[in-house]
């Protein structure tokens, strides 16, 4: 693979007197003992937009992603450094109760992975384990999520179904209504195409593209087709840095690194 400057990048500006942020970073580094997979990286996340991480495998796109709701303090011998802001807070921070925060910023991840449960109960886990038990509360919420995420007409007669009895398209929106019965402000989604066929892969993106209208979007794909078709901002990793970030369009028509041209056009490597 061609090597690249990591000095030449292009970050785009956005003025806060004009976008409002949901998340952004601060010069965010992520660690696995001793090998850095990010390196600080400063991105913002603007609010009710779908932002897309595109880059090769191994990049630190998903890594970077995870970070945003501290996944990877999951991951033994791992260490994150630098701010994440959201709503004024630094999320990073050892103050913060992760589990409270990720209801805030929900994740879907790349395989499609429902609880062995029924559908109703797969939308009311989250609910219930954090103290909601009103039947009718509960009723509302599996139906408006279920909605949100285009699966309502096709299960609303066989809700007590278990959620692995869907195709794989069907069980990746229940995900995705999982997700959003808490009511996040942010969606992390780390390809949560990439195992789906044509058809289901289709409908998923319309469902992002109706969700935008309520939450922040943060995609991570492979797909170069799907980021500029759904996204409005796209960030270009490489070799653990975001190289370039951008207006999707100016992304894939004017990118201002060579490198980004080279990756969106197909002559990477």
């Amino acid at each position: 693979m061609q090597n690249y400057s990591l000095d030449d990048t292009y970050i785009k500006d956005l003025d806060p007197q004009t976008h409002e942020f949901a998340i952004t970073t601060k010069d965010l580094r992520v660690f696995y003992g001793d090998k850095e997979a990010v390196h600080g990286v400063s991105l913002p996340f603007e609010r009710y937009k779908i932002t897309a991480l595109i880059g090769a495998s191994g990049s630190g796109k998903s890594t970077f992603l995870r970070s945003l709701n501290r996944m990877n303090d999951n991951i033994e011998g791992s260490q994150v450094t630098g701010e994440i802001m959201y709503r004024g807070v630094d999320i990073n921070s050892d103050a913060i109760d992760v589990y409270e925060m990720r209801k805030h910023i929900g994740m879907v991840f790349q395989r499609p992975n429902p609880f062995a449960k029924s559908i109703y109960d797969n939308i009311t886990f989250a609910p219930r384990r954090f103290g909601e038990k009103r039947k009718a509360v509960l009723d509302e919420l599996v139906e408006t999520s279920l909605k949100q995420a285009a699966l309502w007409d096709q299960v609303k007669d066989n809700l007590y179904q278990s959620g692995l009895s869907l195709s794989g398209g069907q069980q990746q929106r229940l995900c995705i209504a999982r997700a959003i019965a808490m009511k996040p402000d942010v969606l992390l989604m780390d390809e949560p195409a990439s195992a789906l066929d044509p058809i289901s892969t289709s409908t998923v993106e319309d469902t992002l593209m109706a969700l935008k209208d309520q939450y922040t979007i943060i995609i991570v794909t492979h797909n170069m087709q799907q980021a500029a078709r759904i996204s409005d901002y796209t960030a270009f990793f490489y070799s653990g840095q975001a190289l370039e970030f951008d207006e999707t369009r100016k992304i894939f028509t004017r990118p201002k690194i060579k490198a980004t041209d080279d990756y969106v056009s197909g002559h990477f490597g």
